[in-house]
């Protein structure tokens, strides 16, 4: 029969076997220790920076916790990832990035972190297409008009991004390399000079971003010749897809996602996850989203990760056909 202090022994290495698990999923004081901050890398009033607040807001309040969002504009989204990347994985730090996340690894070569390793993604937040933009003046009835003026004039034409690298740039790289046309790439420092550069007709056409260009179409002051994702938008009724103009291959899709650093618990992934989703599923949230040309848009985490490593490739196969080189 065992003695006392071997029982006592069994019992003490029992508990820190299973102690052990419960430790590696997180501290369970969470979220309750400290604020959650939201890092954003890009201006405040940005699409991505808007998506954060809605979002920041309402899940705040699900967890019983402030969260803040910090924005860490520069070098296309790679300073505010960079520092994520290096937080602690405590569960208090996050990253709020845009399709430039995957991006960014083809763009910028010695990034000082691995854009898929260095990351945990736990969901998408919200979707948005980016609409194809001229100035009315400029005369083009549509995509097919569009295309044929490029082709009758190679690199005559010119359009716009807000940075090299950018979703933006990427987009109507997508375009170009689809519609086999040769044009001028005007990059800006940010979406309201290309937008302006555009209305004012001294570019011939921007991917903008749906949120930005909404009130110029919807004022006339920009024609929208087609949105970038496979379905029409809600916002926008009206504009058809680059489907329907005969261009299924340059479809794009911008999105938001949120993300942790590599090493946070899965146990509070999984929370976060979770929690996440019922956000998204409110309808002020999706009405919030509507009302900037958003779709809510969410993936359990190993789904995201997928989809991230799939656009990552993508994305150095667009950069190296389009030669395209960070600035």
């Amino acid at each position: 029969m065992a003695g006392p202090a071997f029982i006592a022994l069994a019992l003490a290495l029992s508990l820190s076997t299973f102690a052990g698990p419960a430790q590696a999923r997180g501290n369970p004081a969470w979220p309750a220790a400290k604020p959650l901050t939201f890092v954003v890398p890009f201006s405040p009033g940005s699409g991505t920076d808007i998506i954060a607040r809605i979002v920041a807001d309402t899940l705040g309040t699900a967890l019983g916790q402030t969260i803040v969002v910090e924005n860490r504009p520069g070098a296309g989204g790679t300073l505010g990832a960079a520092a994520v990347a290096k937080a602690d994985p405590d569960g208090y730090t996050y990253l709020v990035h845009s399709s430039a996340h995957v991006i960014n690894p083809a763009i910028y070569p010695g990034l000082p972190y691995d854009a898929l390793a260095d990351f945990v993604g736990i969901t998408p937040l919200a979707s948005f297409p980016n609409v194809l933009v001229v100035a009315p003046g400029k005369g083009f009835r549509n995509v097919p008009d569009l295309v044929a003026k490029a082709k009758a004039a190679p690199g005559g034409l010119s359009y716009a991004s807000a940075g090299t690298g950018s979703a933006t740039h990427m987009n109507a790289e997508q375009f170009r390399v689809a519609a086999g046309i040769d044009a001028l790439h005007v990059p800006f420092r940010g979406t309201p000079p290309a937008m302006n550069e555009t209305l004012a007709g001294r570019v011939d056409w921007f991917f903008a971003p749906l949120v930005s260009a909404l009130p110029l179409v919807q004022s006339g002051q920009l024609q929208a010749l087609a949105v970038s994702t496979a379905e029409r938008s809600a916002t926008l009724p009206d504009v058809p897809t680059l489907t329907e103009a005969g261009l299924p291959e340059a479809t794009y899709r911008f999105w938001v996602g949120l993300f942790a650093p590599a090493g946070t618990s899965p146990g509070i992934v999984e929370q976060l996850h979770r929690e996440t989703l019922k956000v998204l599923k409110r309808p002020e949230v999706q009405e919030r989203f509507k009302g900037m040309g958003a779709t809510a848009f969410s993936m359990d985490s190993t789904e995201f990760d997928a989809m991230l490593a799939r656009e990552t490739r993508h994305a150095a196969e667009l950069a190296r056909i389009a030669g395209i080189q960070a600035d």
